[in-house]
């Protein structure tokens, strides 16, 4: 079977740790067996190439064509136009799309069906280019693109569109699923397959010689995110003013940084935060397993991988109850769900975890049954049922 996954969220050279679900899904998959794939991964086109013009000049440093893991990655351009971009994107991302999608095929590789991410504005990019090209199209929802984007008029008008033309849909946790139901957004088969957990990646390490190594002592809370409005660090911050003799490590960089440093100092807890910003991934094991607690507080998710990752290494979890958090954190053994989005139900969960606190080989178990197995053959299932006989 020939795959072409297409999505904007997926690593580049530029920006290696974006999206690294959707690549760790692909090479899953790749791993199980029988499956061939390309990647066609499309970034805002911008002039200027040089440092200072933010996200755009990293979009403009990206390789037009990169080999991740032993996978082949096209990154096409495709016009971003301020204020009206939103609506009309897609389009303008289809278009810039169809030459990298003919290359690929002229190359060899005639893929059998297009593998889409994120419903808006990818799903809808990826539907008019399956068209084009007369190929079905699986889209997977992952979390703002149905808790958000459909709150908007004609993001949800051409979602239902979008759905309608669809092969297949699969969302990352029931939640989504139920919401798309709600919305009567609902023609094609629409399958739940959650992320799995990478478990060489995330494993425990010796807490006790980290502990002393970063100079630790007390109840440690770590959160592992982007330093933005909707990941709520500023709630975790907040619930320190209720957990004395507890400190909190911040692993992760983002716009919020300065204002939540400036909220830890007013609030008088800005000894007991430490803000670690961005880490490479093989580290992020150490931070989780140092910690006693992770802590997620958004205000939106699909499925968490984060909490998924701090579990693999043994360190259970406190969310807010959004999204598939109540996926996730499946029983007691593993987590509690803080009742409220405040500080002080975050701090109650804190302490109601930490007053029965699980045994860590149980928590690691646990993860060890939430590995990308069953959604390898989750995706054939899906993929073979969209191929029919395997004709196109």
């Amino acid at each position: 079977m020939k795959i072409l996954l297409f999505s904007t969220l997926y690593p580049n050279n530029e920006q290696p740790g974006h999206a690294l679900f959707v690549e760790q899904r692909l090479l899953q998959l790749l791993n199980s067996g029988g499956i061939e794939a390309r990647v066609v991964a499309p970034v805002p086109w911008f002039p200027f190439r040089r440092k200072g013009f933010g996200d755009y000049g990293a979009f403009a440093r990206v390789a037009r064509e990169e080999r991740r893991n032993g996978v082949e990655v096209f990154h096409p351009r495709y016009l971003v136009i301020p204020k009206i971009g939103m609506s009309i994107a897609p389009f303008l991302m289809a278009l810039g799309s169809w030459l990298a999608l003919r290359r690929v095929k002229q190359s060899g590789f005639d893929f059998d069906l297009i593998d889409a991410h994120f419903l808006y504005p990818d799903g809808l990019a990826a539907v008019l280019l399956g068209q084009w090209f007369k190929r079905p199209v699986v889209i997977t929802c992952r979390g703002s693109d149905v808790n958000l984007h459909l709150r908007y008029r004609i993001p949800l008008m051409l979602t239902r569109w979008i759905i309608k033309h669809a092969s297949a849909v699969i969302t990352v946790c029931e939640a989504l699923k139920k919401e798309l139901l709600r919305l009567s957004i609902s023609s094609p088969p629409i399958t739940v397959l959650r992320n799995g957990v990478d478990l060489q990646r995330f494993q425990p390490v010796d807490r006790i010689l980290l502990r002393d190594k970063m100079e630790l002592d007390g109840t440690v809370l770590v959160s592992v995110g982007r330093l933005a409005t909707l990941k709520g660090h500023d709630l975790t911050i907040r619930a320190l003013s209720y957990l004395p003799d507890t400190s909190l490590l911040l692993v992760g960089d983002g716009p919020e940084r300065k204002r939540l440093e400036a909220l830890a100092e007013s609030l008088g807890v800005s000894k007991r935060v430490r803000f670690l910003g961005s880490q490479p991934q093989h580290r992020l094991k150490e931070y989780y397993s140092v910690g006693d607690i992770s802590i997620l507080s958004s205000s939106r998710e699909g499925w968490a991988n984060v909490l998924l990752e701090s579990m693999a290494c043994g360190t259970p979890v406190v969310a807010t109850d959004v999204g598939g958090s109540r996926e996730v954190i499946g029983n007691a053994d593993v987590g509690r769900l803080a009742s409220e989005r405040t500080p002080e139900a975050i701090a109650e969960a804190v302490r109601l975890l930490l007053s029965d606190y699980p045994d860590r080989c149980t928590v690691r178990r646990y993860a060890e049954g939430l590995d990308w197995g069953a959604t390898s053959a989750g995706q054939k299932t899906v993929f073979k049922d969209c191929l029919g006989a395997g004709d196109h």
